[in-house]
């Protein structure tokens, strides 16, 4: 006969759990991080304390219960300072966290893993990337559970992983009724990085322009500074694609800006590769603006109208014409319907609760 497995709960709702959560920024106007901020609102919710170490601290609000400690990029400290403060922090906090939850950068999780274990700390990892190594296997080691958003995240494999929502602040992020929606309008919004595919949409865009279609695109974000010239070379395909005069790239924008440009726009198109599930795409569908990705695990949530094969230049852009001749009825109807989605299942709200399950629980 099979004994039927007995849930340990390691915290009662009474007494709390205190956090410490590692992250990289910590600034609310971020332009790729600054939904952070909001998480650690929602977060503290749900834990009686949360002690912050960012490498890079700027503008914040947060909740009493929550203390933020940088390691000092933003003041130019060195590499090795980073580490001595790391050190000197987590050690000097030991007392006001009973768990720690490293998000994105598994290097925390090397540098101290062994140091946690042996004060007794239990040990949570945050990584949703399509990419790993042995390195990210030896990080997991020391977790006790691992957690990613897409099922095709290289942590997905690893046997004590548990797929998570997305995490959207569908309060903060929803339509502006105030604001026209661009008529034929395209917008792609990230770090301008290879990896985030801004060149397949361009080469889309062309064969839109070869059509005669009538569209307007804007690209925003800015590179880190390895992708400069990468940046420089997507200006002058994009002048090559005689597309001057329908398609603009635009700097990164603070995170507190975006509900206002998903709202102006009509589609939204994500190229990253399935593994990463970029919260920008439930974003956009939180502002009930259409959403059309080449991710796998957005593709079995949504009619095939909104998904095409990554990097796929030609069904991106039959796609995109179906879109672009949708009635405005048939766009805001749909636009509610995906909004719905995101908040059944990726909003803030439902991943704190998940959150809190996940770190009291095993």
């Amino acid at each position: 006969m099979y004994l039927q497995a007995e849930t340990v709960y390691l915290f009662s709702a009474s007494n709390g759990m205190k956090l410490l959560f590692i992250t990289q920024v910590i600034d609310k106007n971020d332009t790729v991080l600054g939904f952070v901020h909001r998480w650690l609102v929602e977060f503290s919710k749900h834990f009686e304390h949360i002690t912050v170490i960012c490498l890079q601290m700027g503008k914040y609000d947060v909740p009493k219960n929550v203390s933020v400690f940088s390691l000092g990029k933003e003041a130019g400290v060195s590499r090795a300072t980073y580490v001595s403060n790391f050190y000197r922090i987590a050690f000097r906090e030991r007392k006001n966290y009973d768990a720690v939850l490293v998000h994105m950068n598994q290097e925390y999780i090397l540098l101290a893993g062994v140091i946690w274990k042996l004060l007794g700390k239990r040990v949570y990892m945050w990584r949703n990337h399509y990419s790993g190594s042995f390195l990210t296997d030896i990080a997991a080691s020391f977790c006790t559970k691992v957690f990613c958003t897409s099922r095709s995240s290289y942590t997905a494999k690893i046997k004590k992983t548990v797929v998570m929502p997305v995490g959207i602040d569908v309060e903060v992020y929803k339509s502006h009724s105030e604001i026209t929606r661009l008529p034929h309008s395209i917008l792609f919004l990230a770090r301008v990085a290879p990896s985030k595919r801004p060149h397949i949409l361009l080469e889309a865009l062309g064969e839109l322009h070869k059509r005669g279609l009538n569209f307007k695109a804007n690209l925003y974000g800015s590179p880190a500074p390895q992708d400069v010239a990468y940046l420089e070379g997507l200006k002058k395909r994009l002048l090559e694609l005689s597309l001057a005069d329908k398609a603009h790239f635009l700097p990164g924008l603070p995170y507190t800006e975006g509900p206002k440009v998903y709202s102006a726009h009509e589609i939204f198109v994500n190229l990253s590769p399935s593994g990463m599930y970029d919260k920008t795409i439930f974003e956009a569908a939180a502002c009930e603006t259409l959403v059309l990705a080449s991710s796998l695990d957005f593709a079995k949530l949504v009619n095939p109208r909104f998904t095409f094969p990554q990097d796929d230049i030609q069904a991106l852009s039959a796609k995109l014409e179906v879109l672009l001749s949708l009635s405005r009825e048939a766009r805001a109807r749909l636009g509610k319907e995906i909004r719905a989605l995101a908040i059944e299942k990726h909003s803030l709200k439902a991943l704190g609760h998940r959150i809190k399950e996940e770190l009291t629980t095993w």
